[in-house]
């Protein structure tokens, strides 16, 4: 992994400018991009250790704040039962179409960003997985995962709560890696199949993973947190994102960093 640089960015959207954390490597050079799609709770600490892992491993990262109209830029939902209660109320309160808006903007940024090199894939965590899984249908995206993707199964995204993901599958041309936990309630057996099955009569080129993890298993804070599985999970992705959209320039400066001192 190499040292990275962190900074913000106001995205122009159809309904107001979208803050945007930008994580990438300090080393100078062009890397691959990723839009990484959070929680319901937004841009939390383990969201943004997500990020960096990602951009230590050479790739350039934004990470929107997927409530930006409803919400101060900055606004982090904690992880209570209040912060759930309004990331859930504001889920289904966003337009279907503001949050394609959003990864238009998110994903025009990336492709056009001076530390890109246009190859662009996506990565989703929760509600995040499913915004990440209707990203995937942008031309151009060429690897998403998707952990966990909530209300794909029961069309549940946005205003009206009648989203169209499932009809839009043929739409998606890049590689997709889907995981899940078995152990999760927000998406049962039955409604994994339903996304499986409508994956195969696309004839998405997609993997398919379950493991023996409850909803939230990556995030690194609280109770259902499991470290092996989210190490083995963030290996399936590095995998697919080198091989699908190719190395970065240089990695890392080679003492480390410039002006690192050693004691």
């Amino acid at each position: 992994m190499t040292i990275i640089d962190h900074e913000l960015t106001d995205l122009a959207t159809p309904t107001g400018p979208m803050r945007t954390h930008v994580l990438r490597p300090a080393a100078e050079g062009r890397y691959p991009g990723i839009l990484l799609y959070s929680e319901i709770f937004q841009v939390t600490g383990p969201v943004r250790r997500t990020a960096a892992l990602l951009a230590g491993h050479g790739f350039v990262v934004a990470v929107p704040e997927i409530y930006h109209e409803y919400e101060a830029p900055g606004t982090v939902l904690a992880y209570d039962t209040a912060g759930a209660d309004r990331g859930n109320a504001l889920k289904t309160t966003k337009p279907l179409d503001a949050y394609d808006a959003d990864a238009r903007a998110a994903l025009d940024f990336l492709r056009t960003h001076p530390a890109s090199t246009g190859k662009l894939g996506c990565m989703g965590i929760c509600i995040g997985g499913h915004l990440a899984f209707r990203a995937a249908m942008n031309p151009g995206v060429l690897a998403t995962t998707c952990f966990y993707a909530t209300d794909i199964h029961k069309h549940g995204l946005g205003a009206g709560m009648n989203d169209n993901t499932l009809d839009r599958i043929p739409e998606i041309t890049g590689e997709m890696l889907m995981i899940w936990g078995r152990q999760d309630p927000h998406v049962p057996l039955e409604g994994r199949l339903k996304i499986h099955a409508a994956l195969e009569a696309a004839g998405t080129f997609f993997q398919w993973h379950e493991v023996n993890g409850a909803h939230a298993f990556i995030r690194d804070e609280g109770p259902r947190y499991n470290p092996v599985l989210a190490q083995q999970c963030y290996g399936l992705a590095l995998e697919m994102y080198k091989r699908r959209l190719g190395e970065g320039d240089v990695m890392a400066a080679k003492d480390g960093g410039a002006g690192e001192t050693r004691h």
